[in-house]
């Protein structure tokens, strides 16, 4: 049966991150054989948004769309790029009138495949529109529209309300990974509409760092109370995500895998130290 393989990866952070996903990009997508790319962007600036060129970098490396979060308005130049890129999306739940797209549906030769980006609430400012309402009527009208792969970054802070998003549009969508914690969960699984799930897709930046922060200043700012900046770490990268496969028509989730890749200081030439994918989970 023929399928679509997605390969989804999660926050990329500063320079050390988005090199390594444009250097790696094209070795992984071969030697998993992956037909479509998404990847959360809101990061790739100095850890702070995502600039017009790092968004082109990332698409011409073969990103199909790129989603962000609470960040994505950091650099300002973003502001008047996001209407001109409708594969740069922004939180679907922003109020009417706001700059960008917060869904994208793209032709591919095995199909048409949509993607879907909304923020949570709690503990995010500022607060959204009712997330659960705004995911649930736009995976329907894509539906509607004759779409069946649907992927949805539900970029969120609590455990509780990504699991609750899961639940909430199972058998709505192929796929509810969550972004924005930096750290990669181990609970991917296919709820029994169909729909993959992972809590957290983890981040594509430094190893040796705090959620891709020098550690350093991170325990100097918890261990005083005092204000410091937050730079970007040193050192080997991970790349963090997970792997989809999805039946074309019914837009069901066959399976789901998390991906983890260790690479060495060079990222962006693409030497990994290690590879480590993990256990496989479908439907069987």
């Amino acid at each position: 049966m023929s399928t679509i393989r997605i390969l989804f990866l999660g926050d990329i952070v500063g320079e050390p991150g988005r090199k390594a996903v444009t250097g790696e990009l094209a070795a992984i997508r071969q030697s998993q054989e992956i037909d479509f790319v998404i990847v959360n962007g809101e990061n790739a600036a100095g850890g702070k948004g995502i600039t017009p060129k790092i968004a082109i970098d990332l698409l011409r490396a073969g990103v199909a769309v790129i989603t962000t979060g609470d960040h994505v308005w950091d650099q300002k130049e973003i502001i008047d790029y996001l209407p001109s890129e409708p594969r740069l999306l922004r939180p679907l739940n922003y109020p009417p009138g706001t700059p960008g797209h917060g869904s994208v549906v793209l032709d591919t030769p095995k199909g048409r495949i949509g993607v879907i980006q909304v923020q949570g609430r709690s503990f995010i400012q500022p607060p959204l529109e009712n997330p659960y309402i705004a995911a649930e009527l736009e995976a329907a009208r894509l539906r509607s529209e004759g779409v069946g792969p649907i992927f949805v970054d539900y970029h969120a802070e609590t455990t509780s309300e990504k699991i609750a998003m899961g639940r909430h549009l199972d058998g709505k969508v192929s796929a509810v990974v969550g972004t924005h914690t930096h750290v990669q969960t181990a609970d991917e699984c296919i709820f029994p509409g169909g729909t993959g799930y992972l809590t957290d897709a983890g981040m594509c930046g430094p190893e040796e760092s705090v959620l891709g922060r020098a550690i350093e200043s991170v325990v100097f700012r918890f261990k005083t109370g005092l204000p410091t900046r937050f730079t970007i770490a040193k050192g080997p990268v991970r790349l963090s995500g997970v792997i989809l496969d999805v039946d074309p028509a019914s837009g069901c989730c066959l399976g789901i895998r998390r991906f983890s890749r260790l690479l060495n200081e060079d990222a962006a030439d693409g030497n990994p130290l290690n590879a480590d994918l993990a256990a496989h989970h479908d439907s069987r």
